[in-house]
């Protein structure tokens, strides 16, 4: 699952079993081959069991600067809103919390379901709303790529602008 930062989810991927890493679950989806082609600007926040991409930034496994430690907090604080949605969407569907007895396929079917009966409340409203401050110019958004370079560069990139 992607959500934004007000809770709703922009993405669920439902079809695969429980024994798959997300990580391969993303990279063969539609949303990865997407920001490959580079039909989104943004990023992604992901934990260490993804790989580091220009598009999908990752935690330093073991930072070496203050830097560095300042951009893995970040990135924690800012990662921790999937956690919350996750939290939030088992409170609203006790089901999920507590296991479907039902067939994968239907399996798939309820999660996905519960997604939309969950945006569908977020947008009434029906639960706690959090107070967001859009930032008309993101970080990242003027840093030139080079081509071919590598996400754990650009990564360090981003952390020499904004971090240091």
């Amino acid at each position: 699952m992607v959500c934004d930062a007000r809770f709703m989810i922009t993405k669920v991927v439902a079809k695969w079993p429980g024994s798959v890493h997300d990580s391969r679950i993303f990279r063969e989806s539609g949303l990865c081959r997407r920001f490959e082609e580079g039909q989104f600007d943004g990023h992604l926040l992901g934990d260490s069991g993804y790989a580091c991409r220009q598009f999908l930034l990752t935690p330093y496994l073991r930072p070496n600067t203050p830097a560095q430690e300042r951009y893995n907090e970040a990135l924690t604080k800012t990662r921790v809103t999937i956690e919350q949605t996750f939290g939030v969407l088992k409170r609203r569907f006790p089901c999920l919390k507590y296991g479907l007895r039902v067939s994968p396929a239907r399996a798939c079917g309820t999660i996905v379901a519960c997604v939309i009966l969950h945006n569908f409340g977020m947008v009434r409203g029906d639960t706690i709303q959090r107070e967001i401050v859009d930032d008309e110019d993101p970080p990242g958004n003027d840093i030139q790529v080079a081509a071919g370079q590598t996400g754990l560069r650009y990564r360090d990139t981003i952390v020499d602008r904004y971090f240091s």
